[in-house]
């Protein structure tokens, strides 16, 4: 588990969770971008909570181990989103050329 810091709120998340939402805000504060995430989370008084963290450029987060023993929130759904998320903008799709023949002159386009 990691404590996660998300301004002033303080959550317990798995490891994978936390660490991959850390990724996926620093390559969306690069490209100037946002998004939001939903994650499950104990908030500082113990109960399940679901947060939705704004990740943009100047979002101040941060994780850091902790030692304890409350079972891993599940966050299967929000790991794939992020992965997806973050694979699309390691990995982006090539552009591909179209059939499409663009016409010679203003005349021949279609209104």
């Amino acid at each position: 588990m990691k404590h996660m810091t998300f301004a002033d709120k303080n959550l317990l998340v798995g490891d994978e969770a936390a660490d991959l939402i850390l990724e996926y805000a620093a390559m969306l504060a690069q490209a100037g971008d946002a998004d939001t995430v939903e994650v499950a989370a104990y908030g500082a008084d113990g109960d399940a909570v679901r947060a939705t963290l704004l990740l943009a450029e100047g979002t101040p987060l941060m994780s850091e181990t902790t030692h304890s023993d409350l079972p891993e929130p599940d966050n299967a759904d929000t790991i794939m989103y992020v992965r997806e998320q973050v694979m699309r903008r390691s990995s982006p799709p090539t552009a591909q050329p179209t059939d499409v023949t663009m016409p010679a002159n203003y005349e021949d386009l279609e209104l």
